[in-house]
């Protein structure tokens, strides 16, 4: 009897083993088929392959996971991108300087609009300029509200705007608000709790306790936008919280760099907010609600440039690239995190060897460990290259801004790295002014504190290199 049980529990083995191993192989050929078809990176499809194949059920499992694309499919059934909102009509596009021609025409292919005239643009440092301007320009709204914010807390000033946000609309005002899914708390953020129970309509971006929707990491809405009554946007870095509130000492300070931005190209950021909307709602934001007439404001010329994981993909970096390309004499830049891909590391190196200036200001210390530890294993070709790496002082400062010849700049959400450039859904704006562009490089060169060169990196210890080197590896992720 022993022996029949032994007989039929190996023949059941075995049995499960060889299901197990068809499984296997069928699973690892679906995965290499969908990798083959779908992704344009190949370390990335090499990776996933070489997963599926060792580990054909678990890495299987983590590529239906995180490595399929959903947001790319959604956006096709919505069939509503901001690079589309435009209609078939031919567009003029406001006159750039001749050296910029180029530029100008290149940026228009990629994004599918024109340069506008008449734009206003001011500039604030920190929540304490920003806020005050943005919390007065809602308690102005008549017609429209739209609002979108990486992080939105529910503290000191994450109230002010909740109230002043539910006065517009009990003012009669149209009032939507977009909060990113993860970036204020993934457990129903307490501001969207606030904001729907006042009856505000309130979107979560990408956001459900399902993990195949990928919802954990990848794949946020980083803009940061407000519009009121479709004729006055705020635009750029600052989150709302009271950490960007520098005068009131918070523990955890962060400085940062915002706009106001006025005239015909609020337009563009309009659609490029009613896109996000459709997607989340499914609504639709039309008429002269949400799209009034819009006079000139200003002197400036300008154009929304939007990058997401779907039809805008690598839009920004693809601009950056362009406009590296046609610097002259300098490229000065600042960013909290600096991984740029191999494309944007190669021609930033080039520029200096054909003897630009190409200046970068880093923090001396992020808030992430872990993205400094990256950065300086990353960064020693574009210092053997001459690219000059500056470390900025404490308080961490959250702005990003490229500024090309002291004529063009390129201002808004997008950090220089993957995660900015490839997976999360992003908001520049270009602009050919020399006033701002002269302005925004003298800010970039006040803070270059520090200089950091090949010695400090080769100084760090065997441990410290190994570290950051493994750290590295994260590079698509950080």
């Amino acid at each position: 009897m022993e022996e029949v049980l032994y007989r039929w529990l190996a023949a059941t083995a075995s049995v499960r083993s060889d299901v197990l191993a068809v499984l296997g192989l069928v699973l690892s050929m679906a995965v290499t088929m969908h990798v083959l078809l779908r992704k344009r990176v190949v370390g990335a499809a090499i990776g996933w392959i070489g997963l599926a194949w060792l580990a054909p059920v678990f890495g299987s499992v983590l590529y239906l996971l995180f490595g399929i694309n959903r947001v790319e499919r959604r956006a096709r059934r919505l069939k509503r991108k901001p690079s589309q909102q435009m209609d078939d009509t031919p567009q003029p596009t406001a006159a750039v300087p001749e050296a910029y021609a180029a530029l100008d025409l290149a940026v228009r292919s990629i994004t599918g609009l024109p340069t506008v005239a008449g734009t206003a643009i001011a500039v604030f440092r920190n929540g304490d300029e920003a806020y005050p301007a943005m919390l007065a320009a809602i308690e102005e709204a008549r017609i429209s509200v739209a609002l979108s914010s990486y992080i939105f807390r529910d503290d000191e000033i994450g109230n002010a705007f909740i109230r002043a946000l539910m006065a517009a609309k009990a003012r009669g005002a149209e009032v939507r608000v977009i909060i990113d899914g993860i970036g204020s708390g993934y457990f129903r953020p307490a501001a969207w709790r606030h904001l729907t129970r006042a009856g505000i309509p309130a979107g979560l971006f990408m956001h459900s306790a399902l993990p195949w929707r990928m919802p954990f990491l990848n794949l946020r809405s980083h803009k940061k936008l407000l519009i009121v009554d479709g004729r006055l946007a705020f635009t750029g870095g600052v989150n709302i919280s009271d950490g960007n509130r520098l005068a009131s000492k918070p523990a955890y300070p962060i400085r940062d760099t915002h706009f106001r931005i006025e005239g015909p190209v609020v337009e563009q950021l309009v659609q490029a907010f009613a896109a996000d909307w459709a997607f989340v709602a499914g609504e639709e934001l039309e008429g002269e609600r949400w799209l009034p007439p819009l006079a000139p404001a200003g002197g400036l010329t300008a154009r929304v440039v939007t990058s997401g994981p779907d039809a805008d993909i690598e839009k920004i970096a693809t601009v950056i690239l362009q406009a590296v390309s046609c610097a002259r004499s300098s490229i000065r830049l600042t960013t909290p995190y600096f991984l740029p891909n191999e494309l944007i590391t190669n021609a930033l190196g080039l520029a200096a060897a054909r003897g630009i200036a190409v200046d970068v200001v880093i923090p001396r210390r992020s808030d992430h460990h872990f993205v400094d530890y990256a950065t300086r294993a990353h960064v020693a070709p574009l210092l053997e290259s001459g690219v000059r790496i500056w470390l900025d002082d404490p308080p961490f400062d959250h702005s990003k801004a490229l500024v090309i010849d002291r004529c063009w700049s390129f201002i808004g959400s997008a950090n220089w790295d993957s995660r900015s450039f490839r997976l999360n859904f992003e908001l520049n704006i270009e602009v050919y002014d020399e006033a701002l562009a002269g302005r925004l490089d003298d800010f970039i060169q006040s803070k270059q504190a520090a200089r950091l060169t090949l010695a400090d990196l080769d100084a760090r210890a065997l441990p410290v290199r190994l570290r950051d080197a493994a750290v590295r590896l994260l590079l698509p992720y950080l």
